[in-house]
């Protein structure tokens, strides 16, 4: 990332920023790979997707209760608006994101 952002200045987007917090090690984690570039592609720059290693991204996880990878969080301007643990099917994913896309 060539711009050193903070994590809570990229959660403060207008669009919606899904983030994965995820691990190596997590069998599910590696399953919602694909599954996200594909909503990646599909969404374009409608949705900011940041992944968040939970190894090496302690404070990150433990700031926001993260007990099980995956769990995906869904901000809108630095707010909560989803969250939900466990592998997410990409028509669930982007059904969710799509009642946050600007009108």
């Amino acid at each position: 990332m060539a711009d050193k952002k903070t994590f809570n200045e990229l959660i403060q987007d207008e669009k919606p920023v899904l983030v994965d917090f995820f691990a190596e090690w997590c069998g599910p984690c590696k399953m919602m790979a694909p599954i996200l570039q594909d909503f990646s592609k599909e969404m374009g720059d409608q949705v900011k997707i940041i992944k968040v290693d939970v190894d090496k991204n302690q404070n990150a996880a433990k700031a926001y209760k993260i007990q099980g990878v995956p769990t995906f969080i869904l901000f809108q301007k630095g707010k909560i608006v989803w969250r939900q643990s466990g592998a997410v099917p990409g028509h669930q994913l982007k059904s969710v994101v799509s009642q946050y896309l600007p009108k």
